[in-house]
């Protein structure tokens, strides 16, 4: 397995290049607060690529406008259209099926550019999705839910205030394709402070809803 830097000019990332034919290929992004750097992303990625699919992660409109804080919520439709371009990037590198998906504000927006585009991608992955402000359960993220009919894998910490594992549940019960829920023990939001690496289990989460298409 090696690394190698895409750069497409709308898309901005890092390439994990499994050995030999891929099978499928993922692309991930990152949480308001990071970058396609995040440790979760890189060891997320490379365990990807250990089971044979082209992985990247890279790097959303708002981080390239700026190296810190956050996005602008009045400009989320850019983070969308980046999170197609890279999908749209996989795909010129990969005719098998596509997996895309991200961390916290990452993960929220690849999963509304599903909702409204199900044709960019075959299957979503949501690591610590922010389904609502921490202390603030009434103002649940989940109106697009329904319009999600890929396979979707939530990863979630068991101690992530953005959301209960019973709430988790409840969001996952709401989209309409096949899903399967990750529960990381003792984790909060940040999973790549998790007790135990929570790669290998989420990987194996997603493949084996994919069993049939991988």
């Amino acid at each position: 397995m090696s690394v190698e830097l895409l750069d497409t000019g709308t898309v901005h990332g890092c390439l994990h290049l499994p050995d030999g034919e891929p099978r499928g290929a993922i692309a991930l992004t990152h949480g308001a607060g990071s970058n396609r750097d995040a440790k979760i992303l890189q060891v997320m990625c490379d365990r990807f690529a250990e089971q044979g699919l082209l992985a990247l992660r890279y790097d959303l409109p708002f981080r390239r406008r700026k190296p810190k804080g956050p996005p602008q919520p009045a400009r989320a439709a850019e983070d969308r259209s980046g999170v197609a371009d890279a999908a749209a990037a996989l795909r010129e590198r990969h005719t098998g099926p596509i997996l895309i998906g991200g961390v916290s504000y990452g993960g929220r927006q690849t999963s509304m550019l599903l909702a409204d585009q199900p044709e960019v991608a075959d299957a979503l992955v949501l690591l610590s999705y922010p389904l609502h402000p921490p202390g603030k359960p009434e103002k649940a993220r989940t109106e697009h839910l329904p319009g999600i009919t890929v396979p979707t894998v939530f990863v979630h910490g068991a101690r992530d205030p953005f959301g209960a594992l019973d709430e988790i549940r409840a969001a996952a019960a709401l989209v309409t394709g096949p899903t399967a829920l990750l529960e990381v023990p003792a984790a909060g939001h940040d999973l790549s402070r998790a007790k135990t690496d929570p790669s290998d289990a989420a990987v194996t989460a997603v493949l084996d809803l994919l069993r049939d298409s991988l």
